[in-house]
Order: structure tokens, then C-alpha cells, then sequence
């Protein structure tokens, strides 16, 4: 079942890079007491992702958070070592980036699909959120993963 505006978000355990290599932070440690903006995407790099979708969180990003927003974050079911370099490459600092490498935040919200006939394997649907401690109080998903219109940065901004 997808997840709806009024959920808690489900525990489950993401990767980020530390200085030591991949460091665990669960859901309750990026949500809890925090107003965050979260941003899924099918994969880093990858066309709509890298060119539409996240560039526009970057430029807005100073903009999201003087509305009251503690922190952007973006998951993807893609491994750490591979979000850190998009991370790097896509100017994207202050943004957290949550490996979701086993889509296992992606099938606990039910906004998994299926990327096999691309040769990608199960990936997670483009969307935003709003969460606030842990509830879903926005929810934003496309309907198809080429598009970043619905769950871009500037119509985030018009509702938040």
C-alpha cells in the first residue's frame, strides 16, 4: 500500500558516507523532531534525475529552507559510493543523500517500480514529501518517472 499524507514513515535504515566510509542512520534519525523535505528518485545520473529533477532542489535549496525547513534530503536505490559522487558532481552541498541500495524505504512506502526493461532492477518512483517528525504532510508523485514537474523544486515551493 503507498503511503498517504497523515503516515509515519516506516523504519528502515539508510546508508550516508561518513569519514570512515558508510555510516547507518535510520528513519527515526533523519526524521524525528525535524521538518525535512525528501526527495525520491529512480537513480543518480540518471537523465530526468540529473538534469530536471534535483538541480532544481540545489538552486532552491536556501529558498525551501527559509520556509521553515530543516533539511532536503534525496534517497535513491543506488549505493552511497555512487550518491556522494553525484552529490559532488551536481554541486549539491547541504543536501543529505540516503542510500536506499536494497529499496527497502522505497517498497516499506509502496513507491517501488519495477526498472527491469531499462536493465535497472527495482527502483523507487520520483516523488517529494514533506515530513514532519516522521508524518508525511506533503506527498508529490509523478506519474511517469521521466517527468519532474509535480515533484520538482518550484512546485514544492508553491504549497509549502
Amino acid at each position: 500500500m503507498t503511503i498517504q499524507v497523515g503516515d509515519h514513515l516506516p523504519q528502515v535504515t539508510f546508508r550516508i558516507g561518513g569519514p570512515d566510509g558508510p555510516q547507518a542512520r535510520t528513519t527515526d534519525d533523519v526524521f524525528k523532531g525535524r521538518r525535512v523535505v525528501l526527495i525520491g528518485v529512480p537513480g543518480a545520473f540518471t537523465p530526468a534525475c540529473h538534469r530536471n529533477h534535483l538541480p532544481g532542489f540545489v538552486a532552491k535549496r536556501d529558498e525551501i529552507l527559509a520556509r521553515g525547513v530543516d533539511a532536503i534530503a534525496v534517497t535513491s536505490v543506488n549505493d552511497i559510493f555512487v550518491l556522494n559522487a553525484w552529490q559532488q558532481q551536481s554541486g549539491a552541498e547541504g543536501i543529505e543523500f540516503l542510500a536506499d541500495g536494497n529499496a527497502e524505504f522505497a517498497k516499506a512506502i509502496g513507491l517501488e517500480m519495477d526498472g527491469s526493461g531499462f536493465g535497472l532492477g527495482p527502483r523507487s518512483q520520483r516523488y517529494s514529501m514533506l515530513v514532519e517528525d516522521g508524518v508525511v504532510r506533503l506527498l508529490n508523485v509523478e506519474d511517469s518517472p521521466s517527468k519532474a514537474e509535480i515533484s520538482g523544486a518550484e512546485a514544492l515551493l508553491k504549497v509549502l
